[in-house]
């Protein structure tokens, strides 16, 4: 990791970059906006950890394709979060099957977890002199995740800079987004090429399946994540 970036301007994104469709989509968005745009993604024993392996086939892509883009794109950066795993029995860090919760959240779920990437993504934005902290959380089309919500991230953002002495503002490009019209923004933003690329090197499987090549991208096609991805996408190819 590199020094701080003189930042006095606030023109420095950090993008909370997984590897998925969303946040895929969410770091075109800033780069389409911002100066200066790093990423950042978390290893925490996801189940899906495949996701870490297809975002620099993507970053790589991404910046042989927009050489304007690449110029913005800065230092790429992944933080280990071990403890995460260790202390969740989720379907999304345990071999168990995806189903819905006695308390009415599908067991998908990773109590904590968006609030702790984005208090470790405002720690780094913090020494990095990033105002600017994008994610891809939606509670538009989603599994119910009560960390995705906007009243969630807005309360965060409060606490985050009321405990840093800052004033970081979080951006949810996607959070009144469904699939839809989320393939509709990368189309906006980058054409053909940008959905092809969303496609064929980004992953939102929960199992991590990239066995299987369907016509919007790989995945085992039965989990949650691959159902919203996949009728998203006939939904947008669809209309005319």
């Amino acid at each position: 990791m590199t020094e701080p970036r003189n930042n006095a301007s606030g023109d420095t994104a950090l993008v909370l970059f997984s590897g998925g469709q969303d946040s895929a989509t969410c770091l075109t968005w800033a780069l389409d906006r911002f100066a200066h745009v790093e990423t950042l993604a978390f290893a925490y024993g996801q189940r899906h950890a495949v996701e870490l392996e297809v975002r620099q086939a993507f970053l790589a892509q991404l910046r042989a394709a927009w050489p304007a883009w690449d110029a913005k794109l800065g230092e790429d950066h992944t933080l280990s979060l071990d403890a995460l795993r260790a202390i969740s029995d989720t379907a999304l860090t345990r071999e168990t099957a995806i189903t819905m919760g006695a308390n009415g959240l599908p067991t998908t779920f990773v109590p904590g977890r968006n609030l702790i990437f984005l208090t470790f993504a405002g720690a780094l934005a913090y020494r990095r002199g990033a105002k600017h902290i994008v994610t891809g959380v939606c509670e538009t089309d989603y599994s119910g995740y009560p960390d995705c919500r906007d009243d969630t991230i807005k309360a965060l953002q409060v606490a985050l800079n009321l405990g840093m002495e800052t004033r970081l503002v979080l951006h949810t490009p996607l959070m009144w987004r469904n699939k839809h019209a989320t393939w509709n923004l990368a189309h906006r933003l980058g054409g053909t090429t940008l959905t092809a690329l969303v496609e064929e090197h980004t992953h939102s499987c929960y199992l991590g399946d990239r066995s299987t090549r369907h016509p919007w991208g790989y995945g085992c096609g039965t989990c949650p994540a691959c159902d919203l991805r996949r009728t998203g996408w006939q939904s947008w190819t669809s209309t005319p």
